[in-house]
């Protein structure tokens, strides 16, 4: 099941369902789509059914794990979650071009959890968060975005590596950023920005223009 460079596989996390266009546009186009089975309820309100649901069972009901277990991968392993189980059955299946959507939201403390995984996938896979407000993506090397002037960027390290930027409005110069809200509120002067870095790296982009 390897995948060519145009698709794109989906997974949905058990955090707040999307209703911005661009998330849902991404599960409408992908090629495969994996559910959380804690999301398979309101994936369903959603008109959206998987082509497989995993997790560890204890967040889906037994009248959708009877109707759904020809879908249905459970793993009993407690030591990762959900949603890092998904990302190891793409690995295992070579499915190596994924965005997550609905992995924020609800509880803040899975919210968190789920941002600073993309550090742990992107050694295996090509991976963002897409929410409501914006995307995540995780580097770890010298990374031109595309971007828009005005749009809103955050950035946040999480080994104290030193951050350069290029075509962001607060130049960042060599700079560590040892607390999470420092690379936080800059803002693209055009069409693209380069981030320079060597560590575990998020970047942050809104979806909106500031003041638009």
């Amino acid at each position: 099941m390897n995948q060519s460079n145009s698709e794109q596989t989906i997974i949905i996390a058990n955090g707040e369902f999307p209703t911005h266009k661009h998330p849902l546009s991404c599960i409408k186009d992908a090629c495969y789509i994996i559910c959380l089975d804690g999301a398979l309820k309101d994936s369903l309100k959603n008109n959206i059914t998987p082509d497989i649901i995993i997790g560890d069972g204890d967040s889906i009901s037994n009248r959708l794990k009877e109707e759904y277990a020809q879908l249905l991968l459970l793993y009993t392993d407690q030591n990762t979650n959900d949603l890092t189980k998904a990302v190891n059955y793409c690995i295992q299946k070579g499915l190596n071009k994924i965005k997550i959507v609905a992995a924020t939201g609800k509880r803040e403390d899975h919210t968190l959890g789920n941002i600073s995984l993309l550090l742990e996938y992107m050694n295996d896979v090509d991976v963002e968060i897409i929410t409501d407000y914006g995307i995540f993506t995780p580097i770890s090397s010298t990374t031109e975005f595309k971007s828009m002037t005005g749009q809103q960027v955050s950035i946040f390290n999480l080994d104290n590596s030193p951050i350069t930027s290029q075509n962001l409005k607060y130049p960042l110069n060599n700079m560590i950023l040892n607390n999470l809200w420092k690379g936080t509120l800059n803002e693209s002067l055009g069409e693209c920005f380069t981030i320079e870095t060597n560590g575990k790296t998020i970047v942050y982009r809104t979806f909106e223009v500031k003041g638009k």
